[in-house]
């Protein structure tokens, strides 16, 4: 008499691996291939490492005795880039308590002396810095925050040495007469994707409007 087989069960499903988090690295420096993960949060969108590694081509790759503000830091890509490649002072300005939370740890791990840390507005530091005092300042505020840019800027301009450098992240190319009215020229610019990656530089012909933005 033939048995009868009981079918058999499907194999268990492999449990799926939780997807790896989402780094960037650090491009250059001292600190050269460090990775920095990034945490989910709205509005958070790190500089891509390609862009990343253009701007610092075009700023040279040492920075020894340069002072620099981030004023949007997030996860601190940009200053620490700075800060990696000898700077002197790099001010990373970020309101997230829990990203300000892993900016310190970074810095703690890297040993990275030259950067300071601060919970905040970044428009009010920019405001709050030394007029003609910064050698770079580095201004990726979220895309969709378009207040940001109008406030932020003008201050920027203001903190900058003559022939200092900004570098201005947005989803769109900034006009060159606007920039112009700040006392900022366009010194390049890369388009990647949604990004428009802008190298401005401090000019020695005209006067920035003040931090507020008004004329005088």
């Amino acid at each position: 008499m033939a048995t009868t087989r009981r079918p058999q069960s499907p194999p268990a499903p492999t449990p799926a691996r939780a997807a790896p988090p989402h780094e960037i690295r650090i491009i250059g420096g001292q600190w050269k291939r460090t990775r920095i993960a990034v945490p989910e949060r709205p509005g958070l969108r790190p500089t891509p490492d390609r862009v990343r590694e253009t701007l610092f081509n075009w700023l040279g790759q040492d920075l020894s005795g340069w002072r620099c503000l981030d004023a949007f830091a997030g996860t601190g890509a940009l200053g620490f880039e700075a800060a990696s490649r000898g700077a002197r002072e790099v001010r990373l300005v970020e309101r997230d308590a829990g990203l300000v939370e892993r900016l310190a740890a970074l810095q703690a791990r890297l040993g990275a002396e030259a950067v300071r840390i601060e919970r905040g507005d970044g428009v009010a530091a920019l405001r709050s810095a030394a007029p003609a005092s910064l050698d770079l300042v580095l201004l990726d505020p979220p895309f969709d925050a378009q207040a940001l840019y109008a406030a932020a800027l003008p201050a920027a301009a203001a903190a900058l040495k003559r022939g200092a450098y900004l570098y201005l992240e947005a989803p769109r190319a900034w006009d060159a007469a606007a920039l112009a009215a700040l006392g900022l020229a366009l010194h390049r610019h890369l388009k990647a994707g949604a990004v428009h990656a802008h190298l401005l530089v401090r000019t020695e012909s005209h006067e920035p409007l003040p931090a507020s933005g008004a004329r005088p």
